[in-house]
């Protein structure tokens, strides 16, 4: 029993607001935003996905830069709620084409329409995209999606042949004319946990996947996507490399499908069946703990270089084809408290890079523009202490840590081998947009 919902930008500005049963302070956004941007002066961190104050549960996910927050005084389950807010993102995001401050604002009586519909006095009614479109009336004001890029799964891609219009528009507006452009996109989304040890040896290494799905299909016709036929499901024991890199071999520790998915044929021959429904949603998770290849190496090294000074050489290898391009790198490493002042000296002829001490919190930070397969790049720091160091300097700084975007690459090899609609006529010929992206979730070396 959802009591407030409501979406608030970064500066803590309330953009939408819904009280449903009145049984929380009107101030409680203010409330919530002044606890989750001051709670790291307490010492614990970034704030929870939920917490209580005053006796009021406060639940948020955060997308595309917005807040998205439930208020209840009764006791809910958490996972179901902060789905909720998950869905309603998705629900906006739908409608809307693109998930941003100003699409909210230029489109408030949409969206305040599509919250009376799926919550009723602080009852879930539905969140389907399709169900919704039977009772939503309003049409959807279109905003430049070449000046807000959409930052979720269909956004993280600019395909040259692709222009960014197609994957930031409503899924209820019509092209001009009237009519519909016809197009799938399925995105193949996965989330890389690593942790080198001091020596570059990897001691942990995870995999997070979700097969997204996106239809502007007209009458929901059936769809096949079939994967590759060497994916396995459970672990054998064994190591992807066991099994050959040219086989292609996919080992999933475990997954989990769509409610409309049909899997008949899925032991077979690993093809799924589904109905698509209108908007964005995850056809597939699956999850891989068996060893895969990392697309980046990390070498650190830190050493003194006398009583106040030492010297901090940080390598980055990027271990894919040459034919990929990653963007969107950030390599940080925490230093020791007594930090006073950090230079840099940068390889020859690099380009857009940038490098930044964030004297605050004694942090080092070295952005890269981009990163094409097989280069290597290298930082070189050279610190200034207030006090000499006791000890082994590398307890007091580091890890160092990366976060990354690596567009049309997946370190799994799980790949959608074809994506078949069923015609409707033989002049039926949709659009179909197959898209893979790797994103950094944990990307961490120790020194």
């Amino acid at each position: 029993m959802i009591s407030q919902f409501f979406i608030l930008s970064q500066r803590g500005d309330n953009i939408v607001f819904r009280d449903y049963r009145g049984e929380v302070p009107k101030g409680s956004a203010e409330i919530f935003f002044r606890k989750v941007k001051f709670w790291k002066d307490d010492g614990d961190g970034d704030a929870p996905p939920v917490f209580n104050v005053d006796g009021v549960n406060y639940f948020h996910v955060k997308d595309a830069g917005l807040l998205f927050v439930a208020t209840t005084r009764v006791n809910l389950s958490p996972s179901l709620v902060l789905e909720l807010l998950r869905r309603i993102s998705r629900v906006v995001k739908d409608y809307l084409g693109v998930l941003s401050e100003e699409s909210l604002r230029k489109n408030f009586v949409l969206v305040y329409e599509l919250l009376d519909q799926i919550i009723d006095f602080g009852y879930v009614q539905t969140t389907s995209t399709e169900l919704l479109k039977s009772y939503v009336f309003n049409e959807p004001v279109v905003v430049d999606p070449t000046q807000f890029l959409p930052l979720g799964s269909a956004g993280i891609f600019t395909a040259k042949r692709m222009p960014v219009t197609t994957i930031a528009k409503s899924v209820v507006a019509n092209e001009r004319g009237g009519r519909k452009r016809e197009e799938i996109f399925v995105d193949i989304i996965e989330k890389m946990s690593v942790t080198f040890n001091s020596s570059g040896y990897i001691l942990t290494s995870e995999i997070d996947g979700t097969i997204q799905l996106k239809s502007y299909l007209t009458g929901n016709p059936e769809i096949r996507l079939a994967l590759n036929e060497e994916v396995s499901i459970g672990r054998g024991g064994g190591s992807a490399y066991d099994y050959g890199l040219g086989t292609g071999a996919v080992i999933l520790d475990d997954c989990n499908f769509h409610e409309s998915v049909h899997l008949d044929s899925f032991d077979v021959d690993r093809t799924l069946s589904l109905v698509p429904t209108d908007g964005e949603f995850p056809v597939m998770n699956y999850r891989i703990t068996q060893e895969f290849k990392p697309p980046f190496r990390i070498n650190s090294l830190i050493e003194e270089a006398g009583p106040l000074k030492a010297g901090v050489i940080i390598k980055v290898r990027a271990d894919f084809p040459s034919s990929i391009i990653a963007d969107k790198i950030l390599v940080q490493i925490p230093l020791p408290p007594y930090t006073t002042r950090v230079s840099f000296e940068l390889e020859p002829g690099a380009v857009g890079n940038t490098t930044d001490f964030k004297e605050a919190n004694k942090r080092v930070e070295w952005g890269l523009k981009k990163i094409v397969g097989g280069s290597e790049h290298t930082l070189h720091a050279k610190l200034t202490f207030s006090q000499e160091s006791h000890g082994n300097i590398t307890k007091e700084a580091g890890p160092v840590s990366m976060t990354f975007t690596i567009p049309m690459f997946n370190s799994s090899r799980l790949q959608v081998k074809y994506l078949h609609i069923t015609k409707k006529s033989k002049s039926y010929n949709p659009y179909r947009w197959v898209r893979y992206v790797t994103h950094s979730n944990s990307y961490v070396a120790r020194l």
